[in-house]
């Protein structure tokens, strides 16, 4: 019996020692095959992202190579590297705008502020005279914008040029403190005007010189934070230095509101200098491969490098801007829509219709802007995703007129501070508005640059005028909410009438490269020839709508 469990017991140890092997072997295939599958799976992916670059190379070769001025061919797996480098360093810096914004708007709006501890008093200004400081601020600013962006579209360091603006601001801004009489204010409010100008269209031009038009509608709406932000939080910033700083080295509160945002806005002026990006041909901290690759990336979005030709003079710009219609379309749309959102520089007093003390007014007032802000960037995001322009202004302009109407039909409480969110909420569509400008006037940089200025100072316009709309305090601002309401309407025809001559443009053009096709001597690399300088694109450019 011994002997039979002794043999039992060798048997199956002969055949463990002949299983076990074979088992190893079949869990190590098995995990050879999974880790081959991964790797397979991985290389696949980049695989298919490697040819999908190339793809798109291939579809944009025929354009973006005549064009290239000596830029040499990159592999497409080492470009998909080099553009995420580049994206993320490039919206490192370009970031800093937001925090430019920001203080450019605290140093343009802080009087109003500084009124509430004695300014005009201290000053011995009439209602009239502070109004005609409040105003003279906008004469310099659309005096300087269009020479401005003239001379920052030729330029070759324009990240030295915001950054001398922005220092010079904030110097004025600083001597607002100092001022003694009526004469000295207007003076100064002038002088930040003029020099203030240089700032928000230089950004715009700097933006559109860097990412495409499938990209900028977006980074527009996170600079525009900027200024959404200042909105929320202005009041609080103001209210905080002067009630803590009034007799303080024996000085008002309301001058020490202009030193200390003043000296802010000198520090990062500083700081602007070493970050700012320039062009992309020279930007200093970006390396040969990164500058190579956004100097493709531009050619490829419009077919094109983004420069201006050598016969194009000082003034060419100026001169093909003033001829081109779409501009005054353009222009005369967006004032209304300015008009229409005039509310904000008054949204502290519409937040105070609620019945609110002074602190919860002021505290109320942000929440709607926060949400404006996260609206914008989802607005704009889905903007650039789609490539469509018209209903993402539309659909925020819909929602403003709804906020417009729940405050002219009700006093209710809750109804009204929710309609606030709404009208707050239709500021995602000037943001887009101002990427359709870019994308409107793609080339030559020049025009573009005279494009966005002048449209932005007629703008200013809106600004002026939407001042008095909100004089007619009877019944909750009723009137007022159906003014802007109205120029909302303007706004809708204004945009619509544009989509349609865009489409008309898309449409000749698309007739001119059929007709092309049977030329003699036509390439792919061609430029359509006709008298219209709208019309005078590479093939397979349209406009977007």
């Amino acid at each position: 019996m011994n002997h039979e469990k002794a043999f039992c017991f060798l048997l199956n140890a002969r055949i463990c020692s002949c299983l076990i092997p074979g088992l190893s072997g079949i869990a190590y295939h098995h995990t050879h095959t999974k880790t081959m599958a991964d790797d397979i799976s991985r290389e696949s992916r980049d695989r298919i992202e490697v040819e999908a670059e190339k793809e798109r190379v291939e579809n944009v070769e025929h354009i973006a190579q005549p064009q290239q001025g000596g830029l040499p061919q990159m592999d497409p797996a080492r470009r998909i590297v080099v553009e995420k480098q580049l994206m993320r360093k490039l919206d490192a810096r370009c970031s800093l705008f937001v925090a430019i914004y920001i203080m450019n708007y605290l140093d343009r709006n802080n009087m109003a502020a500084a009124r509430l501890k004695g300014l005009q008093e201290d000053l011995s200004l009439s209602n009239t005279e502070y109004s005609t400081c409040l105003s003279i601020l906008y004469v310099g600013y659309i005096i300087m914008q269009v020479p401005s962006n003239m001379l920052i579209n030729r330029i070759s360091r324009p990240s030295l040029y915001i950054a001398a603006a922005m220092l010079g601001w904030g110097l004025i801004s600083t001597l607002s403190g100092n001022t003694k009489n009526f004469g000295d204010m207007v003076a100064v409010r002038f002088l930040l005007g003029f020099v203030e100008a240089a700032f928000l269209p230089g950004a715009l031009l700097i933006l559109s010189k860097w990412y495409t038009r499938r990209e900028l509608t977006t980074r527009n709406a996170i600079l525009f934070c900027g200024n959404l932000i200042s909105n929320a939080f202005s009041a609080l910033v103001g209210a905080g230095v002067l009630s803590n700083m009034q007799g303080v080295l024996g000085h008002a509160a309301w001058r020490w509101l202009f030193w200390i945002e003043g000296a802010v806005t000198m520090f990062l002026a500083i700081l602007a200098a070493f970050i700012l990006p320039d062009l992309p041909h020279n930007a200093r901290g970006f390396t040969e491969e990164e500058r190579q690759v956004a100097q493709l990336r531009m050619i490829e979005d419009v077919g094109e490098a983004d420069t201006d030709s050598e016969e194009l003079g000082a003034f060419g710009g100026l001169v093909m801007a003033l001829k081109d219609s779409k501009i005054y379309v353009m222009m005369f749309t967006f004032v209304a829509y300015v008009v229409g959102l005039s509310f904000n520089a008054f949204f502290p007093t519409l937040t105070g219709t609620l019945g609110f003390g002074y602190v919860p007014t002021l505290l109320m007032s942000a929440p709607p802007w926060v949400f404006s802000c996260i609206v914008s960037v989802i607005n704009a995001w889905h903007a650039d995703r789609t490539q469509e322009k018209v209903w993402h202004i539309l659909g925020p302009i819909a929602m403003g007129a709804v906020g417009f109407i729940i405050c002219m039909a009700t006093s209710n409480v809750a109804a009204r501070y929710v309609a606030l969110f709404l009208q707050a909420g239709s500021y995602a569509g000037f943001i887009v508005f101002y990427s359709w400008i870019s994308s409107s006037f793609p080339r030559p940089p020049a025009k573009r640059a005279v494009a966005i200025a002048m449209i932005n100072a007629f703008s200013q316009l809106g600004n002026v005028a939407g001042s008095y709309v909100w004089d007619l305090e009877d019944n909750g601002f009723r009137s007022s909410y159906g003014i802007v309401l109205a120029m909302f309407g303007v706004t809708v025809g204004g945009c619509w009438y544009f989509r349609s001559l865009l489409l008309g443009l898309n449409k000749q053009l698309e007739e001119g490269e059929l007709a092309d096709v049977g030329r003699e001597g036509a390439t792919e690399n061609d430029i359509l020839e006709h008298p219209d300088e709208s019309l005078r694109m590479r093939k397979g450019f349209r406009y977007l709508v």
